[in-house]
């Protein structure tokens, strides 16, 4: 092969043309690989900012959108509630009300009714001392005591102590109750004094001593609640005049010092007679070398503090005081309460109620370590015990037969007997017994009348009554009870507490329209295991309830009740309702929907209101 055919010539493309004019706008700069990444970059996030700005806005569309569905459905129900009237919401509920209602009783709804009262008025304060207020202070404990029970009375088992208990008719309640016991001697009280109760012819304990003396002993808050007449003065001054003695041996007392105990009275009277009480103990312990001699101070109103300035130069043990007169003297420095660790109340149920309530948490604020306190009467309602289990430390109760009953050894006689024949009718009731004899009226008038009318009928008799002067009723009470003069008449100041051994007959000649006034009024007979008679007047004046209240009271003692007053139906009873009683007062004849002592109370505590905003005027 001829190699110059199979030669081809190889022509190379034609060499680009470059434009160099610098007009020319169809020339692209370089641009670096780099530069051109972050532009590419910075284009997707515009873009994603954009999708979320998107959807951002369509969700606040949609939020605006409900909200205006959910403004437009308000507007709708607001346009319905103005259509509906006040007055058509009410009877909706009334007819709600009546067909609840129907399914109940008339008795179920006066329970509930008073339940609905009794909370209305439950809430007060505990009795607490503003120190203790102030800083939260809250004792769990009981206080203390050196005193333990013989050892075979600490063997004995809790049925052995309860067969006991149950001997002598004592109810108690509360935790890890002492035991009772049921001889002085074992009780440990110092010999002098034993001595002095077998002269006077106290050999045992009655009940209310034979199980509050040991459980005071031991430190213990009580609730006491026994029948007039039964002891009760004994069961709380005793123990605190053996405390006394503890603290005059340990150390005795010098100008300033004291008191270790005070014991709290609603009466001067009563404050009175305790004081006279504790003196002649303290005396009968004075009479034996061995023993120092306990100084006490009665702390009242209507006599001169400079009569004890002798006591007051003394270290002082015992203070016996009525609110007020106490409040003063501890206002005025003239002792203090620095060391006081021993609070009894005596008629509790009357010291913490509205008339001295706050007297009383006035008198606390003045406690400046923990006490123990003693609440002791013959009638203490159940709200009374339930307020009084709140402001105690572990509290016993110690009951002998139901708050409020009457004392088993009174006959009580109700007679009807119409006004205008009353004071005639006085003359022949005083012909039953001997005297001495007391006349009980409510009001002070009938009081003086009474009185007056007796002297004129040759019957030595004395008044006594709130309006009287401080020397006038210490003289009454002097020359009744040393036989000067033969009848008493008196108002309910004389009712509560004040022990007339030698009296056998009461008579009421208006009879109170509280249940618990008359239980006071009738126990002045019939004390310390002597029996007496309580006659009592009523009529058509005697409210009806009052006159239920009376034929229960007489019932529950099984004595006789007169025809007119079983004739007296109650109307709880028709409605099917409890016959529990009333947990204000503690009649058994009324609810507390009822409770005149609950309507007194609210009218006193109105009238008060009204005398504070100035409508007293001068």
């Amino acid at each position: 092969m001829d190699p110059a055919v199979n030669r081809r010539r190889i022509e190379r493309p034609p060499s680009p043309t470059y434009n160099l004019d610098d007009n020319d706008d169809s020339y692209e700069p370089y641009i670096p690989v780099a530069q051109r990444r972050q532009e590419k970059l910075a284009k997707f996030s515009s873009l994603g900012v954009t999708a979320e700005r998107e959807k951002a806005k369509r969700l606040q569309e949609e939020q605006e959108e409900r909200e205006d569905a959910l403004k437009e459905e308000e507007r709708l129900r607001e346009k319905a509630r103005k259509e509906r009237t006040l007055l058509l919401e009410a009877q909706e509920v009334q007819r709600h009300k009546a067909v609840e209602d129907a399914k109940k009783s008339e008795g179920e709804k006066a329970e509930e009714a008073d339940q609905e009262i009794l909370e209305a008025i439950k809430s007060r304060r505990k009795l607490v001392s503003d120190l203790e207020l102030a800083k939260g202070i809250q004792y769990t404990d009981p206080l203390k005591t050196s005193w333990i029970p013989p050892r075979y009375v600490r063997e004995r088992t809790l049925e052995e102590h309860q067969k006991l208990r149950d001997k002598y008719h004592i109810l108690v309640e509360g935790d890890d109750v002492p035991p009772p016991i049921e001889h002085f001697e074992d009780m440990k009280i110092p010999e002098p004094i034993l001595q002095h109760l077998r002269s006077k012819r106290i050999i045992n304990p009655t009940p209310i001593q034979l199980q509050g003396l040991p459980a005071v002993f031991s430190g213990r808050d009580i609730i006491g609640i026994a029948f007039t007449g039964s002891g009760k003065t004994l069961a709380f001054c005793l123990p605190l005049i053996m405390l006394a003695l503890e603290e005059e041996k340990k150390l005795p007392f010098v100008r300033g010092e004291g008191p270790v105990g005070v014991i709290l009275c609603p009466s001067r009277e009563l404050a009175n007679q305790t004081y006279e009480n504790v003196n002649t103990w303290c005396s009968a312990l004075a009479q034996d070398p061995n023993y120092p001699q306990l100084n006490s101070l009665l702390c009242i109103g209507g006599i001169s503090m400079n009569e004890q300035s002798h006591i007051l130069g003394k270290g002082i043990h015992i203070v016996i005081a009525t609110p007020g007169r106490l409040i003063d003297m501890l206002e005025k420095k003239r002792f203090t309460f620095n060391n006081c660790k021993y609070l009894c109340m005596d008629e509790a149920d009357r010291m913490i109620d509205l008339g001295f309530e706050d007297d009383v948490r006035n008198i606390i604020s003045f406690f400046k370590r923990q006490r123990q306190t003693l609440l002791f009467s013959a009638t203490m309602p159940r709200k009374i015990q339930d307020f009084a289990r709140e402001s105690l430390i572990k509290p016993v109760l110690v009951n002998v037969g139901r708050a409020g009953a009457a004392n088993l050894d009174v006959l009580q006689v109700v007679e009807y007997v119409k006004q205008e024949a009353k004071m005639v009718y006085l003359l022949e009731c005083l012909q039953k017994t001997p005297p001495p004899v007391i006349i009980f009226s409510e009001n002070k008038n009938e009081v003086d009348d009474i009185q007056e009318y007796l002297l004129l009928k040759g019957v030595e008799a004395v008044a006594i009554h709130g309006s009287k002067t401080q020397e006038e009723r210490q003289y009454a009470i002097k020359a009744f009870k040393s036989g000067t003069k033969d009848v008493m008449v008196a108002s309910g100041v004389a009712s509560k507490g004040l022990d007339f051994n030698e009296v056998q007959h009461v008579i009421i000649f208006t009879m109170p329209k509280e249940i618990e006034d008359y239980v006071h009024q009738i126990g002045r007979t019939g004390r310390s295991g002597k029996t007496g008679i309580a006659t009592t007047f009523v009529n058509m004046n005697t409210p009806e309830q009052t006159l239920l209240d009376l034929k229960y009271l007489l019932m529950e003692a099984g004595q006789k009740v007169p025809p007119f007053l079983a004739s007296i139906d109650d109307p709880r009873a028709a409605q099917g309702g409890s016959l529990r009683g009333c947990p204000v007062c503690g009649g058994l004849g009324h609810g507390i929907s009822n409770c005149p002592k609950l309507e007194d109370a609210q009218r006193r505590q109105m009238a008060s209101h009204r005398n504070d905003d100035g409508g007293g005027g001068y």
